[in-house]
C-alpha cells in the first residue's frame, strides 16, 4: 500500500488516535506500522473502544516500539458490555505502556446506548484517569452542550488534562476546552474540501494544546479520502494541512504537535 506526503522532508510526528487494534489491520500490521515510521510518525496511541480492544491495545503497545495504549469503552459500546468489563479497564489502567483513559464521551447521533448510561460512564472515566494523573479522550458527536456541562462540572475537581478528540466544534467551544485544561486533536475531517469553519477552528488553538490523529481506520484525510483503512502515516497529510492555516511549516507544526503529545503522555521526547 503507498501514500502520498505533501514534500519530501522528514518530520517527526505523533499519531494521538489509532484503531490499530481493530481487524482491518490484521493482515497488514507489520507494514502499515512501518510504513508509518517511514513517512514520520515515531509513536502512536492505540485507543480501546471495547475492554476486549483495550486488552489489545495494551498488547500492541507491548509488542511494538513507539506504540501506547488507552484503555477504556466508548459510549455507543456501552450497551453491549459485560457486567465485569468495567473492572477490566480499571485493572488494564496500571498495565505498562497505557498512556491514557478512554475512548470516552457522549454520543447522540447513534442511538445505542441510553444517554444517562453514557454520561454515568464518562464521568467513570474521567475519575479513573484523575485517580491515575492521566489525560482522559473524549469522543463527542451532536452533544456538545452535554459534553461541556460534564467537564465543567469535573474542572470542580481540579483542572482537567484530557484529549477533545477529532474536534468538530465551534472555536469558542474550543477556547472553553483549553481553559479547562484540555487538548485539541484534529482529525482527516479538518483536510476535507468543505470543512472551512473546522481550519478556521484549527488555527485559532495555542500552539501548546494542539493534537493530531488520524482516528484509523476511519477518517482518511485528503488526498487519500475515502481510501480504507485510513493508517497512522496519513496523519502527514493532516498536519501540512493545519500548519498551513496556521501560516507555519509542516516541520515546525510536526515539532509542536509531537512535543505537546509527549509532554501529555508523560513520554520522553523521541
Amino acid at each position: 500500500m503507498s501514500f502520498v506526503i505533501r514534500n519530501s522532508s522528514f518530520v517527526i510526528l505523533f499519531d494521538t488516535h489509532t484503531h490499530i487494534d481493530q481487524d482491518d489491520f490484521d493482515q497488514t500490521r507489520d507494514a502499515v506500522l512501518q510504513q508509518a515510521r517511514e513517512a514520520g510518525v515515531t509513536q502512536l496511541v492505540a485507543v480501546g473502544c471495547t475492554a476486549e480492544a483495550s486488552r489489545k491495545s495494551v498488547q500492541l503497545a507491548r509488542q511494538y516500539e513507539g506504540v501506547y495504549a488507552a484503555v477504556g469503552i466508548q459510549p455507543n459500546y456501552i450497551a453491549e458490555a459485560e457486567p465485569n468489563d468495567w473492572a477490566v479497564i480499571k485493572q488494564l489502567v496500571s498495565e505498562p505502556g497505557v498512556v491514557a483513559v478512554g475512548e470516552t464521551g457522549l454520543d447522540r447521533h447513534w442511538d445505542y446506548t441510553p444517554f444517562d448510561v453514557q454520561q454515568d460512564y464518562f464521568d467513570r472515566h474521567m475519575r479513573l484517569a484523575e485517580q491515575h494523573k492521566l489525560p482522559f479522550v473524549v469522543h463527542m458527536r451532536d452533544c456538545d452542550d452535554d459534553i461541556m456541562q460534564m467537564l465543567r462540572e469535573a474542572r470542580q475537581r481540579g483542572i482537567l488534562k484530557g484529549i477533545m478528540h477529532s474536534f468538530t466544534g465551534k472555536p469558542a467551544m474550543a477556547a472553553e476546552c483549553v481553559e479547562l485544561g484540555m487538548h485539541i486533536s484534529f482529525a482527516g475531517m479538518v483536510t476535507f474540501k468543505k470543512s472551512t469553519d473546522l481550519r478556521e477552528c484549527a488555527a485559532t488553538i495555542p500552539a501548546d494544546r494542539l493534537l493530531l490523529e488520524t482516528d484509523c481506520p476511519y477518517l482518511s484525510p485528503e488526498p487519500v479520502r475515502g481510501k480504507r483503512p485510513n493508517q497512522p502515516a496519513y496523519v502527514r497529510h493532516t498536519a501540512g494541512c493545519v500548519a498551513e492555516v496556521r501560516g507555519v511549516s509542516l516541520e515546525e507544526l510536526a515539532a509542536q504537535t509531537t512535543a505537546n503529545a509527549c509532554k501529555l503522555f508523560g513520554l520522553s521526547p523521541p
